[in-house]
């Protein structure tokens, strides 16, 4: 019985009874949009140079590393497919209803940077960590965000270090694996990202003899994660799915967490390495001491006295050197 859908929105045609709501992609929207709302809330042909005009308006706030939604409308007397019919599926259900769609705006949002993520980054950089960023964003989005925290700088040629994962598979089709690694040793920003995609990059970069992290939190990152050589799963916002997948689980949710893991890491094997060294040192002094009185037929050092001086001239030098 609504003429307007509420107060001050948009008009609803006589006989309205159902209204069909799809959000989505910009560009993948567009494609089943023939009319757009205008600004006095009447309905009129969307041409292709409007939907230029509206990819161009979505390139800008791209740029500003905001995400972007197109939301588009269609209004029906009755249901556009048969509810009797059992044979149909979910998906040509959705296409009938997607059909002849009306565009109704775009909504913006933007999910700000975690403090000392940029610092990370650069701290991992430094450290030899190579930090990709796979995402489903558009692409200015995603190259916006990773300048924003320091996975790509200034001086990096976007058209090589940011690309589509469309290039990854033209024509339905991924790439042979050398062309496949070719493009992954270089670029560390994949937009536009498909679950599978995220899992061919991974086994690409562990074809390089790359030991590879994955981060994830969704059941579609499940493969990957269980791919790569270390998973991790965020505690806080990940499925189910996705720490069962993972080798570790994140309790903050913060890339952060990982550059500290791996500092202290390796704070822990360098202490490791040291330690086998002086024990090495020692033992190897001491055996060529033995070896040395018995060659030349010198009583071997066994009293108390005679041990404990070996254990000063033998111990103390290396433990001054390695601490």
């Amino acid at each position: 019985g609504r003429d307007v859908l509420c107060s001050g929105g948009m008009p609803l045609p006589p006989g309205t009874k159902l209204l069909s709501v799809c959000k989505g992609a910009p560009n993948f929207i567009l494609d089943y949009c023939t009319a757009q709302l205008g600004e006095d809330g009447s309905p009129k042909p969307m041409s292709d140079e409007d939907k230029q005009h509206v990819l161009d308006v979505v390139d800008k706030y791209s740029e500003r590393a905001l995400r972007v939604l197109a939301i588009a409308v269609r209004t029906f007397d009755r249901m556009p497919f048969d509810m009797s019919n059992e044979d149909l599926t979910t998906d040509q259900k959705f296409e009938a209803c997607r059909t002849n769609l009306k565009l109704l705006g775009l909504v913006a949002s933007i999910d700000p940077d975690r403090d000392g993520v940029p610092e990370s980054v650069l701290a991992a950089r430094g450290a030899g960590i190579r930090v990709v960023m796979i995402t489903g964003d558009y692409l200015k989005t995603a190259i916006a965000i990773a300048h924003n925290v320091n996975i790509l700088q200034a001086q990096d040629n976007e058209a090589l270090a940011a690309v589509d994962c469309a290039r990854l598979r033209p024509g339905g089709e991924y790439l042979s694996h050398a062309d496949m690694d070719l493009l992954t040793s270089s670029v560390r920003v994949f937009a536009r990202a498909k679950p599978e995609d995220k899992l061919e990059i991974v086994k690409s970069l562990q074809r390089q003899g790359a030991v590879t992290a994955m981060t994830g939190d969704g059941v579609n990152d499940a493969p990957a994660l269980n791919q790569a050589n270390i998973g991790v799963a965020m505690g806080i916002q990940g499925t189910e799915v996705a720490k069962g997948a993972s080798d570790m689980i994140l309790t903050d949710d913060n890339f952060c967490s990982i550059v500290s893991a791996v500092e202290k890491g390796r704070t822990i094997y360098a202490g490791i390495q040291k330690f086998v060294a002086f024990i090495m040192s020692v033992h190897i002094a001491e055996v060529m001491q033995i070896f040395f009185c018995i060659v030349t037929g010198i009583p071997v050092m066994r009293t108390p006295l005679q041990i404990l001086f070996l254990i000063l001239v033998t111990d103390l030098p290396p433990s001054i050197a390695l601490g």
